[in-house]
């Protein structure tokens, strides 16, 4: 199997999660495999999370944190995000990583517009995994909520940028999740990342 370059975005703002265990998981299995893979852990990153009123001609210079993140995205073959359901959606701080550094000129091109006025992606060429965990399971997501945040990650932060197809894991309910229930989802995302899929 050839060995692919992966970035994992831990994409819980609190310094200790499930999220980061899967994580860790995941990293574990796919170095031993000789995959390459550079992390980054959103609880440990600095930025001013508001993109503010200025329009892209005029947007706030990168943080550090965040052209590190964007440089081994545009690296990277594969992109891992762990992330928790909050209020149908994804934290705060992770909409605010998501909104300050993909910009045009390096995840996308508004010089370039297909037949829909839609900007070129241009890091296309990889492909996704989200680890989501959730205490809402996941056939209630679809049936009562249509997948919404699946959607919204896969077709308007991925697929917008190019990344495509994004395929999702779920855990759920996570908030009380037993030991062994926690050491099979960890077990399952071994796999995962044994893989680099």
């Amino acid at each position: 199997m050839p060995t692919r370059k992966i970035i994992v975005l831990n994409g819980h703002p609190g310094a200790t999660s499930l999220s980061k265990s899967l994580c860790q998981a995941y990293i574990g299995a796919a170095k031993a495999q000789g995959h390459a893979v550079r992390y980054h852990d959103l609880s440990e990153m600095s930025f001013d999370q508001d993109y503010g009123q200025s329009g892209y001609q005029d947007s706030k210079p990168l943080e550090p944190v965040l052209d590190a993140f964007l440089s081994d995205l545009e690296w990277a073959e594969h992109v891992v995000l762990a992330t928790p359901l909050w209020w149908g959606a994804i934290p705060a701080k992770l909409k605010g990583l998501f909104d300050r550094a993909l910009l045009p000129g390096r995840a996308f091109d508004t010089r370039k517009v297909n037949f829909m006025g839609l900007p070129y992606p241009m890091l296309k060429g990889k492909t996704a995994r989200v680890l989501l965990t959730s205490d809402t399971p996941s056939i209630f997501l679809r049936l009562f909520y249509g997948n919404a945040v699946k959607k919204f990650i896969s077709r308007q932060i991925m697929g917008f940028v190019g990344i495509k197809p994004t395929k999702f894991t779920t855990f759920a309910p996570a908030t009380d999740a037993v030991e062994t229930t926690v050491k099979t989802w960890l077990s399952k995302v071994e796999i995962l990342g044994a893989k680099a899929t």
